[in-house]
């Protein structure tokens, strides 16, 4: 365990952001580069030959990845006999975020954020196999980010034994160890799901889900239809990729944003006719 003030060769410690099973994370300050980052500080006990290999193919795998929506790797290193993995430091969560109300715009917002980072990923032959509110860092500007490409496998590899994925977020054939592009694009339709019902959908995930009626009120019956397809725990009833669901996806939300501007002016225009 890293202490508050400690120094860890050019970062001095702040304050614990979070622990789980693999790993604790800190928010640090780089005393050369004047800046806040998040520090990963794997166990000791799980930094074995076998993890630090995993972690090097993982890492260079990263390094491919070149996109304004994926979360940069700023170093990983051994500094004092510690492993740490350092990212850019962001404002919060999605998972933090989903706890207060959200505008239609802000949703739609995010969700063609997290949609294009997926895209480009699968552009690049990448499957994320954990896409989660947790993994979406929020920056000034409302900027997503998403987190933990192949560093959440190597974790949850080396702290459960096998598998990889989040109970709650996987696709039903990724839950039996069978991930796909498609397996990316059922946990991305949950997501978005939950941040316009206010409801997760659970296993077996019947259609509708739970919350249909308010997302009924706030998107059009093609919106919907668009999520029903990227949720449908049948992998070939799915989009293909994240690049398929996004070119839909841009084209959906004409409808919604054409729906919500005509709430907005209904008032006016109804303001003006009691007028005449």
């Amino acid at each position: 365990m890293l202490k508050t003030r400690q120094l860890l060769g050019k970062y001095r410690i702040e304050r614990k952001l979070a622990e789980g099973g693999f790993a604790t994370v800190y928010q640090a300050f780089d005393t050369i580069e004047g800046i806040h980052v998040a520090l990963k500080a794997p166990h000791p006990t799980h930094v074995t030959e076998q993890v630090l290999s995993d972690f090097r193919r993982e890492v260079r795998l990263l390094t491919r990845l070149d996109h304004p929506n994926i979360l940069a790797l700023k170093d990983a290193s051994f500094i004092e006999n510690h492993f740490v993995i350092v990212y850019p430091l962001g404002e919060r969560t999605l998972s933090d975020r989903l706890r207060s109300r959200m505008s239609l715009s802000t949703i739609l917002g995010l969700s063609e954020q997290m949609l294009e980072a997926a895209a480009y990923a699968h552009s690049q032959k990448i499957i994320h196999c954990d896409i989660k509110p947790e993994n979406m860092l929020l920056f000034s500007g409302c900027v997503l980010k998403l987190a933990d490409f192949g560093i959440a496998k190597v974790a949850q590899k080396t702290v459960r034994g096998a598998g990889t994925g989040t109970i709650g977020y996987m696709a039903p054939e990724q839950a039996m160890g069978k991930p796909s592009f498609r397996s990316d694009v059922f946990s991305l339709g949950l997501i978005m799901y939950r941040m316009l019902s206010g409801h997760w959908p659970e296993y077996p995930y019947d259609w509708p889900g739970p919350g249909i009626t308010r997302l009924r009120k706030r998107v059009t019956p093609e919106f919907i239809e668009f999520l029903k397809r990227a949720t449908d725990p049948r992998p070939r009833g799915r989009f293909r990729d994240a690049i398929h669901m996004y070119n839909v996806f841009r084209r959906v939300r004409l409808g919604v944003l054409r729906k919500e501007q005509t709430k907005l002016t209904a008032p006016r225009n109804l303001l003006r006719y009691k007028a005449a």
